[in-house]
């Protein structure tokens, strides 16, 4: 017969454990923004978009990204030329990475196992091993790298260079640059489509996104966005069917999010958002894009959340059509540290 303490025991355990299951699986995303002007990261719980966390990082963080598995996330310092390690779990930086000179954009291999780290005044990229935190290579042949991409089988890296309107091509396994496209006039933020056939890349000076074809590495597609709107930040549905661009609009300080089809490069819905995006991020399940207002003349940023039609959006009743909630629309504000500039969604 079992022992009635030993029985009752095992059930608080298997509860706890199933709580705890439950816990992690009802678990929302987490956004983590950069604010370049408060040297921090602030963490916002997706589920109700609030921040519960703020990391102190490194100077001038700019760009962030996370490893597949979610544990870590990796901050380029342009101003200490280091990246921060975060550990998601604890919210605290658990490394610190020297790198080269103003890094910029950073970008993590589909397996976890690299980061790339664009360093735009030394001309060149850093590649991390995320196991040891350490630089392992050097990438050379840059000419003002500005934002990082890596396909999705992991054997190419895409880099913008804003002084010569190319983006540079990486074979993963030589760590050298075996091609350089041309596309448009400064271009910064870029994509890659789930199947990794197109990139997308948004020309900031240009006002527009150049599409270039992975397989022959030649720009198919030009889409414009506007007069003087300077796309800056991009992201992908996690379908790859569309394209969101952050748009910057400098002059006065209004911003916009182009929606582009990329089965047409169409642009087909510009949704306004807050002064000066920047960075821009879609939530995994694609129902919501985040989108980061720098606001240079604040000394608090704000992250727009834009919802995302769905088929779950729109029911029928009757044979009645009606959506269920505002959809490519603004549905959420949070404010978060001085002058954001990016953002990742674990």
């Amino acid at each position: 017969m079992i022992n009635k303490q030993k029985l009752y025991s095992i059930v608080l355990v298997s509860t706890a454990m199933i709580l705890i299951m439950m816990s992690i699986a009802s678990a929302a995303p987490f956004a983590y923004v950069t604010n370049s002007g408060s040297d921090s990261v602030s963490v916002i719980d997706t589920a109700n978009n609030t921040v519960t966390a703020t990391v102190n990082v490194g100077n001038e963080p700019w760009e962030v990204i996370g490893t597949s598995d979610g544990t870590k996330v990796y901050v380029a310092n342009s101003g200490s030329d280091s990246v921060s390690v975060i550990d998601t779990a604890t919210n605290t930086v658990t490394a610190t990475v020297n790198v080269g000179s103003i890094p910029v954009g950073v970008a993590a291999s589909p397996d976890g196992t690299h980061v790339y780290v664009a360093n735009n005044a030394s001309n060149n990229v850093s590649v991390i091993n995320t196991t040891t935190n350490t630089v392992t290579a050097t990438i050379e042949g840059l000419n003002k790298p500005f934002r990082v991409a890596v396909n999705p089988s992991g054997t190419k890296v895409y880099v913008t260079n804003i002084a010569n309107n190319t983006v540079s091509v990486i074979n993963t396994t030589t760590n050298t640059v075996i091609a350089a496209v041309p596309v448009g006039s400064s271009p910064t933020g870029l994509v890659v489509i789930p199947d990794g056939m197109k990139v997308y890349v948004a020309n900031c000076i240009s006002n527009n996104v150049s599409v270039i074809d992975a397989g022959t590495n030649t720009v198919t597609a030009t889409m414009d966005v506007g007069k003087n709107i300077f796309p800056f930040g991009t992201t992908i549905s996690p379908d790859g069917s569309k394209v969101y661009v952050a748009n910057g609009n400098f002059f006065n300080g209004v911003g916009t999010v182009s929606l582009i089809d990329t089965g047409t490069n169409n642009v087909t819905t510009t949704v306004d958002v807050g002064i000066h995006p920047l960075g821009i991020a879609a939530a995994p399940d694609g129902t919501k894009v985040y989108v980061v207002n720098g606001n240079f003349f604040s000394s608090k940023g704000t992250v727009s959340v834009i919802n995302i039609p769905t088929n779950k959006d729109v029911a029928t009743e009757n044979g009645t059509v009606f959506a269920n909630t505002p959809t490519n629309k603004v549905v959420a504000t949070v404010n978060v540290g001085h002058y954001p500039s990016a953002i990742f969604i674990r």
